[in-house]
């Protein structure tokens, strides 16, 4: 039977397992972090990138920028045709917090040569949907869209429930977030990105006669996706909940959710909620992700991650 000073450690366990797909949440490619090349990478160390990625906000805006992506027909068919999202929901996840965390805390060498696996992985994405319009993962406005997509879902939930970032950054930091994370979007192939919060929600509402409808499975299937235990169900619908009240006025009619702006009772109570239970798990996880953690050891402003004795 487990004891109550056992839990924050399964949690921990559990959630990095799951995000990483490592139970210690450094998998190789996050020991790469710490290991290849030397010095600051794309984005300042403690910078405005590095403070949204690095919060806990970002599940929640990771729900949201996927309704997001689904609600393209041609990016949807890309990840409909060619992952197991279905079959292997976690694996996926894996895969795309891998490029995010690699791209924000790694060097500038690393970060390159990730951007070079993700361009190859593109390349044989590409087909035909069911209504035959072709599509390739690596179009430049499909890109386009998917970093769109994910730049408003994680600047919404980090303006809705991660930390203040007034006081260090300023009352623009939106603005400086988004044009500063636009690297990884050119470093993949995008073109005509935006640079400021407003020139974001202008895009977003210029491509919406582009979008379609996001399918009921997907929409079931984000709502509550396979694999979780009970403790993990609920705390996942605390974050989807609050995913669907941050979701883009120009995706949210199509997703089939409230969407941003929502000001009952019901809505605030809900978000409130959100914040405790992020809270509660950087109680579990620490102050820093493992991710993070590998960065500060490589620029020398941090301590050796628990695993580096044993890396190899």
């Amino acid at each position: 039977m487990l004891s109550p000073s056992s839990l924050p450690d399964l949690a921990r366990t559990r959630f990095r397992a799951r995000v990483s797909g490592d139970p210690t949440g450094a998998p190789d490619w996050v020991r790469d972090i710490a290991r290849v090349g030397e010095g600051p990478g794309w984005f300042e160390p403690g910078g405005v990138v590095w403070k949204v990625h690095g919060d806990l906000a970002t599940l929640v805006g990771g729900v949201g920028a996927l309704l997001g992506q689904g609600a393209h027909p041609l990016a949807l068919a890309g990840v409909q045709r060619h992952s197991s999202y279905e079959l292997d929901p976690w694996q996926r996840l894996a895969g795309t917090a891998r490029w995010l965390v690699v791209s924000t805390f790694a060097s500038a060498e690393l970060a390159g040569r990730e951007a070079a696996r993700v361009r190859g992985l593109h390349t044989v994405v590409s087909g035909v949907d069911g209504q035959g319009r072709a599509y390739a993962a690596s179009d430049p406005a499909l890109l386009r869209w998917v970093h769109l997509a994910f730049t408003d879902a994680f600047l919404a939930a980090h303006l809705a429930l991660g930390d203040d970032l007034v006081p260090r950054f300023g009352p623009r930091w939106p603005d400086a977030y988004v044009g500063t994370w636009s690297h990884t979007a050119q470093a993949l192939g995008a073109t005509d990105l935006p640079s400021t919060q407003a020139e974001l929600a202008e895009a977003l509402a210029e491509l919406g006669p582009q979008l379609e409808p996001v399918p009921p499975d997907l929409r079931t299937f984000l709502a509550a996706p396979p694999g979780l235990s009970r403790p993990e169900q609920l705390f996942y619908r605390g974050l989807s909940a609050s995913a669907a009240l941050l979701v883009s006025p120009t995706v949210a009619p199509l997703a089939g959710v409230p969407g941003r702006g929502q000001r009952s009772a019901r809505a605030r109570a809900q978000l409130r909620l959100t914040r405790a239970q992020l809270r509660g798990l950087r109680l579990a996880l620490g102050a820093h992700s493992p991710s993070e953690e590998a960065a500060r050891y490589r620029l020398g402003t941090g301590p050796a991650p628990s695993w580096a004795g044993s890396a190899a």
